[in-house]
Parts: C-alpha cells; structure tokens; sequence
C-alpha cells in the first residue's frame, strides 16, 4: 500500500504524521470518504467540492487547488493499482503545539489520501436487511458542531456506535435535539411508505450525504416521488420499507427498529429497485483514471 501525504508517497509502515498534528491532537480537520469503481471515482467532483465547503466552515486553507487534490487522489489510486477502491481523503489543521490555538499550526495543513477496499456491512446483510436501533447519545447540535462539517471529531458518532453494539445491533439511529429522526452514525437514512420515499432534510443536523443525493436523483429520473421533511419514530415504524445510504455503505436494507418488524421484514420491493439502479448509476458514472 502507497499513502500520499503531502505530497510523496509512503509505504503503510513509513506514513507517519507528527504526534503535534492537531488533527491528531484535536480532531481538528476535515474528511471524505470516496469510492471508485471499474476504475472510475464516483462522484469525485461532489466530495471534493464538500470537502472544500468543511474546510472553509472551520477556517481551514487546504494547500492544494480542487484541481491538484483531485489529481492527487487519481495518482494515489493509480500507485496502488487499484480498480475498486475506497479512499479516505484527510485534511489536518498540521503540526502546532499542545495549546487548542489553530494559529500555531504555522507549518501549515497536512494532506494525506489512503486507499483500499472495504466492507462496512457483511454481504449477507445487504440480502437479510439490518437490525438498527435508536440510540440515547443525539446528534450534534447544529450551532455546536454542524453535522454538515465532515470533522476528523467523529466522537459523537463513535459513541451512538458503542451503543448500538451494546444493543447487539448492526447500526445506530440517532435522533436530533427535537427528537427527530437525524441518520445513522455513518449512514443517512430513508423510508418507503405507500410507494413514496421520505427522508429527514439536511437542515436539521444531518449530512448531506453523496449517496443519499445520488439516491434523490435516481428517484427524480424514475419519476419515484421523494420527500425531505422531519421525520419521528412513529414515522419509520410504521414505514413499509427503510433502508441506508452512505459512500462506505451504498445502499443497505432495514429490516428491524427498535424491536419493531418493518414491512414483511425483508428488503422491500423498492429498496431492491434503488440498489440496482445504484449500482448501475457507479459502474458508468465518474472520473476515470
């Protein structure tokens, strides 16, 4: 394996950052993750761009133009002669002192891209659907940590996680300071309820995920109607079909919340659908390296 970081490329046991790196320090940086897929990255524009909008809410002066990075993340796939990957793009404030103040951070931002492959689920979940439950820790508050800033402090999520396997659960639902129905801790989530798709807006602390966008789309093209409005419990018990989205995740059935059945507990027929047509929009759409 070949990491860049700034610039150069390392072998996994030489790629090192500083212990002084605020990102280590703080969690102080910016993130994406990307997919390819048949030697095309999907959707490489739009995480680069998000990437860009997070760094910006945090003061943060990434070193490269969009251009470069994009060029950087094409090299790292090509290096590592990968056809199907997942690439874990970071942005640190870099090296300063132990003090919280970003401007000490005077040798500037340190870029590091990983590529590999992943599985986030089992490949048998994608077939069985998962057993998701709601968690006691919410989501960030909006005017604390925008969830829409994709920050190395993923403490909030980490925590909704432990509690999901402390439940025996596959994944977290975690709701907002209203108790509203936010995402999941990696994953946005939608609900299928009498052929009409639902899911929660991005105003009210949720990510604005790629893959939930890409799934927007899709439903828009097959004339599926789609709504983003607040969702409650109630709302995703009584759903006839749920599912999540998510780079890592694609698109992964929910076949149980909170105890509850939902539909006939089995992926539903929709769900099905959007996970085909998904993966047909990956094998064609992105940028080719």
């Amino acid at each position: 394996m070949k990491i860049y970081i700034n610039g150069k490329f390392y072998a996994k046991d030489s790629a090192k950052i500083s212990v002084f790196d605020h990102g280590l320090l703080y969690g102080d940086g910016v993130f994406e993750g990307i997919r390819s897929y048949n030697r095309r990255v999907f959707k490489l524009n739009e995480h680069i761009d998000r990437l860009f909008e997070s760094a910006q809410s945090i003061m943060l002066k990434i070193p490269l133009t969009k251009e470069r990075l994009i060029k950087a993340v094409l090299e790292t796939l090509k290096a590592n002669k990968l056809d199907n990957a997942y690439i874990r793009l970071v942005v640190t404030r870099g090296v300063g002192d132990l003090g919280l103040d970003p401007r000490k951070c005077d040798q500037g931002s340190t870029v590091i891209i990983i590529a590999d492959k992943i599985a986030l689920y089992p490949e048998k979940l994608y077939r069985a659907g998962l057993v998701i439950v709601t968690v006691p820790t919410v989501r960030n508050l909006p005017e604390a940590l925008n969830p829409q800033i994709k920050s190395l402090n993923y403490l909030n999520n980490i925590l909704a996680k432990i509690e999901a396997g402390n439940a025996g659960c596959d994944e977290a639902i975690m709701l907002d300071s209203l108790g509203y129905v936010a995402e999941c801790t990696g994953d946005n989530i939608f609900v299928v309820k009498n052929g009409h798709l639902y899911t929660p807006p991005q105003c009210m602390g949720t990510l604005r995920g790629i893959t939930r966008d890409a799934i927007l789309e899709i439903a828009r093209k097959n004339k599926i109607a789609a709504h983003e409005h607040v969702i409650t419990r109630h709302e995703v018990y009584i759903s006839d079909e749920c599912f999540l989205t998510g780079t890592a995740a694609e698109v992964i059935p929910v076949v149980k919340v909170d105890g509850r059945v939902i539909g006939q507990g089995k992926p539903g027929k929709l769900t099905l659908s959007l996970m085909k047509k998904f993966k047909e929009l990956t094998a064609i759409n992105g940028v080719k390296y």
